[in-house]
């Protein structure tokens, strides 16, 4: 029983904070019944069936999630296509009645033997797991509250999240809902997963993307992280440290404030914000568990299927991952040809479908889009460089600065994972199969940040991907570097213990705060010679203390401490959270009235009908008179909008480039001005020519935006409905729908 413990324990600090955070206790409820029978149990038979091997309960319910996932939004795309999207439900009752009328699959029912995992190992991973809910989740939760969603409702990211679950609550094929018509050339298969969520609990899509679905997607992939260092470096404390890696590791920070650009990177700074990419990680992990086995010669037909099955979920969930994929198996094929002098087919087996995948993702998926990725070179160091040296957009950097920024980036993930170096004393576990892969997929990563360019970072998401592996990878390089040199586990921990110690006084031993005063980015560099030359001390007293082996192990050991603790302490010393959520009380804020109106609007229309809206506009300025980054209108009436936001369309990314804000004119003037004239000068030609040409059925008002000298829309649409400012018309020449009985929307 004392084994459950540290599952129990967060079990029971995950409901807490939940019911802290607006969560009740019956929406907990039945959202751990449809994760546990309708996406966890069956995808865990289907495991036991498929892939044989030993393993936890912990990881067999792990990757029976992820697959759960996978094969669920692929049945949800034909419910929802054919119209009757609760048939999603079908997979997992099919599963069910397979798995017990068929004799030879009801062993699966009780599993195999299994392995039994230290109580060490459990309750460390308990403590990473309640972290991750403390800190970054309890961050995440205060800001973004959802009993009072009018507090951030006007942001970019999470809004334009909420709308496009609506989208695929509704519409099979999606399209992008806040410009009528657009189409949604985007990783959308998580918006399929949580619409699914949606139809089967009756849960509101707000409190499945703010609060409930990311948190098992979060732990299943610990766990998936966990069990791949595991198979890597052949012991529980890999697995461990490749958790603990992928959580906290990061460049070591010498600069106090803000240090965005040289330590972005990894779990806590994307879990909660971007759901593509999580769910897109969880999906990957199993992914690389099977090529592992499938590259070093554990290959079964269970084994193929599910690689093929993840593969396809992996295009349509996040295709980041397929490009770092393809590196990593051409790595490996690369390796194993030299090494054995014979075609290695299971590797270039894989290759081929991760390039058919990828091909089938960017011509049918995406339509060749770009979606704002350009060849760019360093342009996350020319973009840092502004954040950092206090000049913003107003100067160029020179190329000298860009460079110098570029070298402490490599510098610091130099240090923080050195493990890596470790694999050189013993130069034969470089070609290793799972080796290859990994440091495949990570190169492919740094590759992709360095020379691409995109408006909002994403060339970034690459590498974020690839942070994991390189972890694994560093953790046994690690363990390697330390069974060599014979460095006792009191050496390595005292020598860990000092690392981090004194990472924690190092911002303001140097005294650097970001971002600088207008034109001293010559004060960055000090620290990072002054660390480096500390750092050429250490490694000197301790050639003369110890010896070569043991200096160079001893070594690694401290710059990977160092790149720990750093993490924590940036964010609780930095991060003012309570600043932020004043900042967006003031930018982002939405009136309780205006969300009361499109909820009416929600439950009053069909989720067909079209509305038009101007509250993102602001006619009376000289420029930039519409927002194009506003989705709550399209977020919270569920509803598709003839113009909303459209910074992050197919057609405004195409136009944009490098330099350059995604604030571009909408393209389809025609389109703009009859939306505008509607407004602005409202008529009954006006919106006539709306209803006519465009389909509009519904008028979304802010009644402040008005002027004096100008009609109504009142006078020319039917009023239906009014809170406070904001008013909701029906634009007469056809009946609106109404709903279902029951109180459901069409």
């Amino acid at each position: 029983m004392t084994g459950w413990l540290p599952a129990v324990s967060v079990t029971a600090l995950v409901l807490t904070v939940l019911g802290l955070y607006g969560v009740s206790v019956r929406d907990t409820t039945v959202f751990g019944l449809y994760l546990v029978l309708g996406v966890a149990l069956p995808g865990t038979l289907v495991i036991r069936a498929l892939w044989s091997g030993r393993r936890t309960l912990v990881e067999e319910i792990a990757l029976g999630a992820a697959l759960g996932y996978a094969v669920e939004s692929v049945a949800y795309i034909a419910a929802r296509a054919v119209g009757a999207p609760l048939l999603v439900a079908a997979w997992p009752v099919a599963v069910y009645a397979v798995f017990l009328a068929v004799p030879r699959l009801r062993g699966h029912w009780r599993g195999r033997p299994r392995p039994r995992t230290p109580l060490w190992w459990s309750w460390s991973f308990a403590l990473v797991a309640a972290f991750m809910v403390l800190r970054p989740g309890v961050v995440f939760f205060t800001k973004y509250d959802v009993t009072q969603p009018g507090s951030w409702a006007a942001g970019a990211d999470l809004p334009y999240h909420l709308s496009l679950i609506a989208e695929l609550k509704y519409h099979m094929p999606p399209t992008v809902p806040a410009v009528a018509g657009e189409p949604l050339l985007y990783h959308w298969f998580v918006y399929a997963h949580l619409a699914a969520a949606s139809w089967v609990t009756g849960l509101e899509p707000m409190v499945l993307l703010f609060r409930l679905a990311m948190l098992p997607m979060l732990i299943a992939l610990l766990v998936l992280v966990g069990s791949t260092g595991r198979r890597v470096t052949g012991s529980w404390l890999g697995g461990l440290l490749a958790v603990v890696g992928t959580v906290f590791l990061k460049a070591p920070n010498l600069y106090q404030g803000d240090n965005w650009v040289l330590t972005y990177g990894g779990l806590q700074d994307i879990t909660w914000s971007s759901p593509t990419q999580t769910y897109g990680a969880l999906l990957f992990a199993p992914l690389v568990l099977l090529l592992i086995d499938v590259l070093e010669r554990r290959r079964d037909t269970g084994r193929w299927v599910l690689t093929g099955i993840f593969l396809v979920a992996v295009t349509g969930a996040k295709a980041t991952y397929l490009p770092l994929l393809g590196a990593g198996l051409a790595v490996a094929a690369a390796v194993e040809s030299v090494r054995r002098r014979r075609v290695p087919w299971p590797a270039l087996t894989v290759l081929g479908a991760t390039g058919a995948c990828l091909l089938f993702a960017q011509f049918v998926l995406f339509d060749g889009a770009k979606q704002g990725m350009t060849i760019d070179p360093l342009s996350l160091f020319r973009l840092g460089w502004m954040r950092m040296s206090g000049m913003g957009d107003r100067l160029e950097p020179s190329q000298l600065s860009v460079l110098g920024l570029m070298l402490l980036y490599v510098l610091g993930w130099t240090a923080a994972w050195s493990g890596v170096f470790g694999l050189l004393a013993r130069p034969r576990l470089l070609a290793r199969p799972a080796v290859c892969l990994m440091l495949g997929i990570g190169a492919a990563g740094l590759g992709v940040a360095f020379l691409f360019g995109h408006p909002g970072f994403s060339q970034l998401f690459f590498l974020m991907g690839a942070v994991p592996y390189v972890v694994v990878v560093a953790v046994y390089g690690l363990i390697v570097l330390l069974r060599w040199a014979r460095v006792s586990r009191r050496a390595a921990v005292l020598a860990a213990v000092a690392g981090a110690a004194a990472s924690l006084p190092l911002p303001a031993l140097f005294g650097v705060t970001l971002p600088l005063e207008e034109g001293r980015d010559g004060v960055l560099y000090p620290p990072q010679i002054a660390f480096t030359l500390a750092a050429g001390a250490m490694v000197c007293v301790l050639l003369l203390k110890v010896g070569a082996r043991r200096a160079w192990a001893v070594t690694v050991v401290v710059l990977m401490a160092l790149s720990l603790p750093g993490n924590v302490r940036d964010r609780l010393g930095h991060q003012n959270t309570k600043a932020i959520i004043r900042k967006q009380a003031v930018s982002n804020r939405v009136s309780a009235d205006a969300l009361a109106a499109l909820r009416w609007l929600r439950a009053h229309s069909h989720p067909d009908d079209l509305v038009a809206t101007a509250v993102h506009c602001r006619w009376w300025r000289l420029k930039d008179q519409c927002e194009t980054l506003k989705f709550w209108v399209t977020a919270f009436s569920e509803r598709r909008v003839l113009i909303e936001g459209w910074g992050y369309t197919p057609t405004n990314l195409r136009n944009w480039t490098p330099g350059k804000s995604l604030q571009l004119p909408f393209w389809d003037q025609p389109r703009f001005e009859a939306n505008r004239n509607a407004f602005q000068s409202p008529s009954a030609a006006a919106i006539r020519h709306l209803r006519n040409r465009y389909g509009v059925r519904w008028l979304f008002v802010d009644e402040r935006q008005r002027r004096p000298d100008r009609a109504k829309v009142g006078e020319f649409a039917k009023l239906r409905f009014r809170s406070g400012d904001y008013s909701v018309y029906a634009v007469p020449g056809r009946r609106a729908s109404r709903p279902r009985a029951g109180g459901e929307p069409w």
